[in-house]
Protein backbone atom coordinates (compact mmCIF):
# COMPACT_ATOMS: atom_id res chain seq x y z
CA UNK A 1 0.00 0.00 0.00
CA UNK A 2 1.06 3.58 -0.69
CA UNK A 3 -0.06 6.34 1.65
CA UNK A 4 0.57 10.04 1.07
CA UNK A 5 -0.43 12.32 3.93
CA UNK A 6 -0.32 16.13 3.49
CA UNK A 7 2.78 15.79 1.33
CA UNK A 8 4.27 19.20 0.51
CA UNK A 9 7.38 20.39 -1.33
CA UNK A 10 8.52 23.98 -1.69
CA UNK A 11 11.42 25.19 -3.85
CA UNK A 12 12.07 28.72 -2.62
CA UNK A 13 8.91 30.66 -3.41
CA UNK A 14 7.55 27.91 -5.68
CA UNK A 15 5.11 25.46 -4.10
CA UNK A 16 5.57 22.40 -6.31
CA UNK A 17 3.42 20.02 -4.25
CA UNK A 18 0.77 21.38 -1.91
CA UNK A 19 -0.80 19.22 0.81
CA UNK A 20 -1.25 16.08 -1.32
CA UNK A 21 -2.99 13.14 0.35
CA UNK A 22 -4.21 9.91 -1.20
CA UNK A 23 -3.90 6.14 -0.91
CA UNK A 24 -3.02 3.56 -3.56
CA UNK A 25 -4.52 0.30 -2.34
CA UNK A 26 -3.45 -3.32 -2.84
CA UNK A 27 -5.20 -5.15 -5.66
CA UNK A 28 -5.80 -1.92 -7.60
CA UNK A 29 -4.11 0.20 -10.23
CA UNK A 30 -4.13 3.89 -9.31
CA UNK A 31 -3.69 6.31 -12.20
CA UNK A 32 -1.89 9.54 -11.25
CA UNK A 33 -2.77 12.24 -13.79
CA UNK A 34 -1.92 15.89 -14.28
CA UNK A 35 -0.55 18.34 -16.86
CA UNK A 36 3.16 19.08 -17.21
CA UNK A 37 4.40 20.92 -14.15
CA UNK A 38 1.48 19.82 -11.98
CA UNK A 39 3.70 18.12 -9.39
CA UNK A 40 3.47 14.44 -10.41
CA UNK A 41 7.20 13.84 -10.75
CA UNK A 42 8.05 15.71 -7.53
CA UNK A 43 5.44 13.67 -5.68
CA UNK A 44 6.89 10.41 -6.99
CA UNK A 45 10.44 11.50 -6.14
CA UNK A 46 9.37 12.22 -2.57
CA UNK A 47 7.64 8.86 -2.38
CA UNK A 48 10.79 7.05 -3.51
CA UNK A 49 13.24 8.98 -1.29
CA UNK A 50 14.91 11.08 -4.01
CA UNK A 51 13.55 14.37 -2.70
CA UNK A 52 12.98 15.31 0.91
CA UNK A 53 9.45 16.64 1.61
CA UNK A 54 9.07 20.09 3.10
CA UNK A 55 6.17 18.69 5.10
CA UNK A 56 3.98 15.61 5.28
CA UNK A 57 4.69 11.93 4.84
CA UNK A 58 4.96 9.38 2.02
CA UNK A 59 4.81 5.75 3.11
CA UNK A 60 5.21 2.41 1.36
CA UNK A 61 3.70 -0.45 3.34
CA UNK A 62 3.60 1.83 6.38
CA UNK A 63 7.22 3.05 6.22
CA UNK A 64 9.17 5.79 4.45
CA UNK A 65 11.07 4.44 1.45
CA UNK A 66 14.43 5.31 3.08
CA UNK A 67 13.60 3.08 6.05
CA UNK A 68 12.86 -0.04 4.02
CA UNK A 69 15.64 -2.58 4.74
CA UNK A 70 15.78 -3.84 1.14
CA UNK A 71 13.65 -1.41 -0.91
CA UNK A 72 13.76 -3.32 -4.19
CA UNK A 73 12.16 -6.34 -2.52
CA UNK A 74 9.15 -4.24 -1.44
CA UNK A 75 8.69 -1.57 -4.11
CA UNK A 76 9.67 -1.58 -7.78
CA UNK A 77 10.36 1.86 -9.22
CA UNK A 78 10.61 3.19 -12.77
CA UNK A 79 10.95 6.97 -12.96
CA UNK A 80 13.31 7.42 -15.92
CA UNK A 81 14.25 4.54 -18.22
CA UNK A 82 17.01 6.65 -19.81
CA UNK A 83 18.89 6.79 -16.49
CA UNK A 84 20.38 3.29 -16.98
CA UNK A 85 24.16 2.93 -17.43
CA UNK A 86 24.65 3.11 -21.21
CA UNK A 87 27.96 1.21 -21.16
CA UNK A 88 26.61 -1.92 -19.50
CA UNK A 89 24.58 -4.66 -21.11
CA UNK A 90 20.96 -5.17 -20.11
CA UNK A 91 21.95 -8.41 -18.42
CA UNK A 92 24.69 -6.63 -16.43
CA UNK A 93 22.26 -3.93 -15.30
CA UNK A 94 19.94 -6.60 -13.92
CA UNK A 95 22.82 -8.65 -12.46
CA UNK A 96 24.10 -5.71 -10.41
CA UNK A 97 20.61 -5.06 -9.04
CA UNK A 98 20.20 -8.78 -8.33
CA UNK A 99 23.38 -8.87 -6.24
CA UNK A 100 22.37 -5.70 -4.40
CA UNK A 101 19.04 -7.26 -3.43
CA UNK A 102 20.49 -10.68 -2.62
CA UNK A 103 18.44 -12.51 -5.24
CA UNK A 104 19.22 -15.88 -6.90
CA UNK A 105 21.19 -15.83 -10.16
CA UNK A 106 18.32 -17.31 -12.12
CA UNK A 107 16.25 -14.16 -11.53
CA UNK A 108 18.13 -12.23 -14.24
CA UNK A 109 17.22 -14.56 -17.10
CA UNK A 110 13.70 -14.98 -15.74
CA UNK A 111 13.25 -11.22 -15.77
CA UNK A 112 14.65 -10.75 -19.27
CA UNK A 113 12.15 -13.32 -20.50
CA UNK A 114 9.32 -11.76 -18.50
CA UNK A 115 9.79 -8.34 -20.09
CA UNK A 116 10.29 -9.68 -23.61
CA UNK A 117 14.03 -9.06 -24.08
CA UNK A 118 15.75 -11.88 -25.95
CA UNK A 119 19.02 -13.51 -24.91
CA UNK A 120 20.80 -11.56 -27.66
CA UNK A 121 19.22 -8.26 -26.58
CA UNK A 122 20.21 -8.96 -22.98
CA UNK A 123 23.83 -9.08 -24.14
CA UNK A 124 23.70 -5.73 -25.96
CA UNK A 125 24.93 -2.53 -24.35
CA UNK A 126 22.16 -0.23 -23.22
CA UNK A 127 23.46 2.58 -25.45
CA UNK A 128 22.31 0.50 -28.42
CA UNK A 129 18.82 -0.07 -27.02
CA UNK A 130 15.80 1.60 -28.53
CA UNK A 131 13.62 3.65 -26.18
CA UNK A 132 11.13 0.80 -26.04
CA UNK A 133 13.86 -1.68 -25.08
CA UNK A 134 15.11 0.65 -22.34
CA UNK A 135 11.55 0.90 -21.10
CA UNK A 136 11.24 -2.89 -20.95
CA UNK A 137 14.57 -3.10 -19.10
CA UNK A 138 13.40 -0.43 -16.66
CA UNK A 139 10.19 -2.34 -16.00
CA UNK A 140 12.34 -5.46 -15.52
CA UNK A 141 14.40 -3.65 -12.87
CA UNK A 142 11.20 -2.67 -11.11
CA UNK A 143 9.94 -6.27 -11.14
CA UNK A 144 13.27 -7.94 -10.35
CA UNK A 145 12.83 -8.12 -6.58
CA UNK A 146 9.27 -9.48 -6.81
CA UNK A 147 7.91 -6.45 -4.92
CA UNK A 148 4.41 -5.89 -3.57
CA UNK A 149 4.27 -2.30 -4.89
CA UNK A 150 5.06 -0.74 -8.27
CA UNK A 151 5.66 3.00 -8.83
CA UNK A 152 5.87 3.74 -12.55
CA UNK A 153 6.23 7.09 -14.32
CA UNK A 154 5.26 6.92 -18.02
CA UNK A 155 5.93 3.16 -18.38
CA UNK A 156 4.44 3.09 -21.90
CA UNK A 157 6.86 5.70 -23.22
CA UNK A 158 8.54 4.37 -26.38
CA UNK A 159 6.53 1.14 -26.52
CA UNK A 160 4.78 0.14 -29.74
CA UNK A 161 1.08 -0.87 -29.65
CA UNK A 162 1.94 -4.50 -28.91
CA UNK A 163 4.28 -3.37 -26.13
CA UNK A 164 1.61 -1.14 -24.63
CA UNK A 165 -0.82 -4.05 -24.63
CA UNK A 166 1.81 -6.23 -22.97
CA UNK A 167 2.45 -3.60 -20.29
CA UNK A 168 -1.28 -3.15 -19.68
CA UNK A 169 -1.76 -6.90 -19.19
CA UNK A 170 1.31 -7.05 -16.94
CA UNK A 171 0.04 -4.30 -14.63
CA UNK A 172 -3.48 -5.71 -14.57
CA UNK A 173 -2.15 -9.14 -13.65
CA UNK A 174 0.14 -7.66 -10.96
CA UNK A 175 -2.78 -5.85 -9.32
CA UNK A 176 -5.14 -8.82 -9.66
CA UNK A 177 -2.57 -10.89 -7.75
CA UNK A 178 -2.81 -8.42 -4.83
CA UNK A 179 -0.09 -5.94 -5.78
CA UNK A 180 -0.31 -2.15 -5.55
CA UNK A 181 0.34 -0.09 -8.70
CA UNK A 182 0.79 3.69 -8.87
CA UNK A 183 0.90 4.67 -12.54
CA UNK A 184 1.65 8.12 -13.90
CA UNK A 185 1.03 8.67 -17.61
CA UNK A 186 -0.06 11.27 -20.14
CA UNK A 187 -1.74 8.55 -22.25
CA UNK A 188 -5.25 9.02 -20.90
CA UNK A 189 -6.77 6.13 -22.83
CA UNK A 190 -4.19 3.68 -21.51
CA UNK A 191 -4.78 4.87 -17.96
CA UNK A 192 -8.53 4.54 -18.42
CA UNK A 193 -8.22 0.98 -19.71
CA UNK A 194 -6.05 -0.31 -16.86
CA UNK A 195 -6.75 1.92 -13.84
CA UNK A 196 -9.22 1.19 -11.05
CA UNK A 197 -8.77 4.52 -9.28
CA UNK A 198 -7.75 7.98 -10.48
CA UNK A 199 -5.97 10.85 -8.76
CA UNK A 200 -5.81 14.14 -10.69
CA UNK A 201 -3.34 16.83 -9.67
CA UNK A 202 -3.11 20.43 -10.86
CA UNK A 203 -0.78 23.20 -9.67
CA UNK A 204 0.50 20.87 -6.98
CA UNK A 205 -2.91 20.16 -5.44
CA UNK A 206 -5.32 17.24 -5.78
CA UNK A 207 -8.28 18.40 -7.86
CA UNK A 208 -10.09 15.04 -8.05
CA UNK A 209 -9.73 11.51 -6.73
CA UNK A 210 -11.90 8.44 -6.59
CA UNK A 211 -12.69 5.28 -8.45
CA UNK A 212 -12.61 5.47 -12.24
CA UNK A 213 -16.32 4.71 -12.37
CA UNK A 214 -17.14 7.54 -9.96
CA UNK A 215 -15.06 10.13 -11.79
CA UNK A 216 -16.28 9.14 -15.22
CA UNK A 217 -19.83 9.24 -13.94
CA UNK A 218 -19.14 12.75 -12.69
CA UNK A 219 -17.80 13.55 -16.15
CA UNK A 220 -21.29 12.93 -17.48
CA UNK A 221 -23.30 10.76 -19.80
CA UNK A 222 -23.62 10.17 -23.52
CA UNK A 223 -27.03 9.46 -25.04
CA UNK A 224 -28.45 8.96 -28.53
CA UNK A 225 -32.05 9.49 -29.59
CA UNK A 226 -33.93 9.97 -32.82
CA UNK A 227 -35.52 12.98 -31.12
CA UNK A 228 -32.33 14.77 -30.12
CA UNK A 229 -33.69 18.34 -29.79
CA UNK A 230 -36.49 17.14 -27.53
CA UNK A 231 -34.07 15.19 -25.34
CA UNK A 232 -31.82 18.25 -24.96
CA UNK A 233 -34.84 20.41 -24.09
CA UNK A 234 -36.08 17.87 -21.53
CA UNK A 235 -32.66 17.70 -19.86
CA UNK A 236 -32.46 21.49 -19.72
CA UNK A 237 -35.95 21.63 -18.19
CA UNK A 238 -34.82 19.15 -15.52
CA UNK A 239 -31.86 21.40 -14.65
CA UNK A 240 -29.12 19.43 -16.40
CA UNK A 241 -26.56 20.75 -18.87
CA UNK A 242 -26.84 19.10 -22.29
CA UNK A 243 -25.15 19.72 -25.62
CA UNK A 244 -25.08 17.94 -28.97
CA UNK A 245 -21.65 16.89 -30.22
CA UNK A 246 -20.46 16.72 -33.81
CA UNK A 247 -21.17 12.98 -33.65
CA UNK A 248 -24.86 13.68 -32.98
CA UNK A 249 -24.64 12.35 -29.42
CA UNK A 250 -26.13 14.25 -26.51
CA UNK A 251 -23.52 14.99 -23.82
CA UNK A 252 -24.91 15.76 -20.36
CA UNK A 253 -23.45 16.39 -16.93
CA UNK A 254 -26.15 14.18 -15.44
CA UNK A 255 -25.59 10.53 -14.58
CA UNK A 256 -26.98 7.68 -16.67
CA UNK A 257 -29.85 7.03 -14.29
CA UNK A 258 -30.92 10.69 -14.31
CA UNK A 259 -30.79 10.92 -18.11
CA UNK A 260 -32.80 7.71 -18.41
CA UNK A 261 -35.42 9.01 -15.98
CA UNK A 262 -35.75 12.29 -17.90
CA UNK A 263 -36.10 10.47 -21.22
CA UNK A 264 -38.70 8.06 -19.80
CA UNK A 265 -40.75 10.87 -18.28
CA UNK A 266 -40.71 12.75 -21.61
CA UNK A 267 -41.58 9.63 -23.61
CA UNK A 268 -38.34 9.80 -25.58
CA UNK A 269 -36.81 6.50 -26.81
CA UNK A 270 -33.06 6.13 -26.38
CA UNK A 271 -30.88 4.18 -28.80
CA UNK A 272 -27.78 4.57 -26.60
CA UNK A 273 -27.07 5.52 -22.99
CA UNK A 274 -23.68 5.16 -21.32
CA UNK A 275 -21.13 6.94 -19.14
CA UNK A 276 -18.70 9.13 -21.02
CA UNK A 277 -15.83 6.94 -22.24
CA UNK A 278 -12.24 7.81 -23.20
CA UNK A 279 -13.35 11.12 -24.69
CA UNK A 280 -15.12 11.76 -21.39
CA UNK A 281 -11.95 11.09 -19.44
CA UNK A 282 -10.07 13.52 -21.64
CA UNK A 283 -12.81 16.12 -21.25
CA UNK A 284 -12.90 15.58 -17.48
CA UNK A 285 -9.11 15.86 -17.28
CA UNK A 286 -9.05 19.11 -19.26
CA UNK A 287 -11.87 20.61 -17.22
CA UNK A 288 -10.31 19.69 -13.89
CA UNK A 289 -6.85 20.93 -14.84
CA UNK A 290 -7.81 23.94 -16.97
CA UNK A 291 -6.48 26.35 -14.36
CA UNK A 292 -3.29 24.31 -14.04
CA UNK A 293 -2.16 24.41 -17.67
CA UNK A 294 1.18 26.21 -17.52
CA UNK A 295 4.04 27.09 -19.80
CA UNK A 296 7.23 25.06 -19.51
CA UNK A 297 8.88 27.92 -17.62
CA UNK A 298 6.73 26.88 -14.63
CA UNK A 299 7.31 23.17 -15.13
CA UNK A 300 7.77 20.66 -12.35
CA UNK A 301 11.37 21.20 -11.22
CA UNK A 302 13.93 18.57 -12.13
CA UNK A 303 15.79 16.90 -9.29
CA UNK A 304 18.87 18.83 -8.28
CA UNK A 305 22.09 17.45 -6.88
CA UNK A 306 20.93 18.59 -3.47
CA UNK A 307 17.73 16.57 -3.90
CA UNK A 308 19.76 13.47 -4.66
CA UNK A 309 21.97 14.08 -1.63
CA UNK A 310 18.84 14.51 0.47
CA UNK A 311 17.50 11.18 -0.79
CA UNK A 312 20.78 9.39 -0.08
CA UNK A 313 20.99 10.84 3.39
CA UNK A 314 17.32 10.27 4.30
Amino acid sequence: MITLDQLTKRYGDHLAVDDVSFTAAPGRVTGFLGPNGAGKSTTMRMLTGLTRPTDGHALVNGRPYAELPNPGREVGVLLDASAQHAGRTGREVLAIARRTMGLPRARVEETLERVGLTEEEGGQRVRHYSLGMRQRLGIGLALLGDPEVLVLDEPANGLDPAGIRWMRDLLRGFADAGGTVLLSSHLLHEVEVVADDLVVIGRGRIVARGSKAELLESAGTVARSRRTPELVAALHAAGHAATVGTDGLVHSDAGCEAVGDVALAAGLPLAELRPADGAGLEEMFLQLTAAAQRDSVDADPSPTSSDLREGAAA
